[in-house]
């Protein structure tokens, strides 16, 4: 298993430092907002892996970039953190606390995930958002929830103003529905954010938008909020992220994923 040095060893010096900083950072350092071990993942009912044993950590104020070519698992990795694909032994904490099936519940209350193709889950604007605040109230987070007044600023950031809560979400275009997924996933204000390709359908205008929205949605809350970001983008990876990490191909000689 390998971890960045700026995951786990922190500004390591060099090669002698970093045993007494791993064993810092495990010990007195305060825990990540997301950590996780061991991620692999292959086709149900099949040996192929797409990607194996990847290790990963997240902390707070961090906007990560995650990269790599098609077919490598990005979008698939991101579902394996909030659970929706099997993990095949993977172990994953949230703010040091493991997350397993009894506080999955927990950890969905305190992360969102914003797929690159827009899915509502209700048939119009105003039942999706709504959905998201039925979601925080059923969690027991219901101060969290943005009001209408809160979404109705959201939208306007966003370039969506003219379009009301009565609108149906299969007559958006799909930049649209795609803002508004946005705008649905800060609903309830989640700590972290995973991004896949959250852009991919906008103009330069409303990337811009998006991408101001977002950072500034991390900044404004220091030590509590990250992202995780997907994007192919080279401009956009260089304004937005603080760190990249590369999925490689999974090396089978090396029975891992780097990243």
């Amino acid at each position: 298993m390998q971890y960045l040095n700026q995951q786990w060893y922190i500004r390591a010096q060099d090669e002698n430092d970093l045993t007494f900083l791993k064993l810092m950072t495990k010990q007195t350092l305060n825990a990540p907002l997301l950590r996780a071990e061991n991620l692999s993942w292959g086709p149900p009912n099949q040996d192929d892996l797409v990607f194996a044993n990847v290790a990963l950590r997240v902390d707070a104020g961090e906007k990560i970039i995650l990269v790599g070519p098609s077919g490598s698992g990005k979008s698939t990795l991101l579902r394996c953190l909030m659970g929706l694909e099997p993990r095949r032994g993977a172990r994953v904490w949230w703010r040091g606390n493991r997350v397993d099936a009894s506080s999955m519940r927990v950890f969905r209350q305190r992360a969102a995930f914003v797929q690159q193709h827009p899915t509502a889950v209700a048939d119009t604007v105003g039942e999706n958002m709504d959905f998201a605040r039925q979601m925080a109230r059923e969690l027991d987070a219901p101060e969290r929830a943005l009001d209408a007044d809160a979404q109705r600023a959201l939208f306007e950031q966003l370039g969506l103003a003219h379009i009301d809560n009565a609108r149906r979400f299969d007559a958006l275009s799909v930049g649209e529905q795609q803002r508004v997924c946005l705008v649905r996933a800060l609903i309830g204000q989640p700590d972290l954010l995973l991004l896949d390709e959250p852009t991919s359908a906008l103009d330069p205008e409303r990337v811009e938008q998006v991408e101001k929205l977002l950072l500034d949605y991390v900044d404004a809350a220091p030590g509590q909020r990250a992202l995780i970001w997907i994007s192919h983008h080279p401009a956009q990876i260089e304004r937005v992220g603080t760190r990249v990490l590369n999925m490689a191909p999974w090396d089978a000689t090396a029975k891992m994923t780097s990243l």
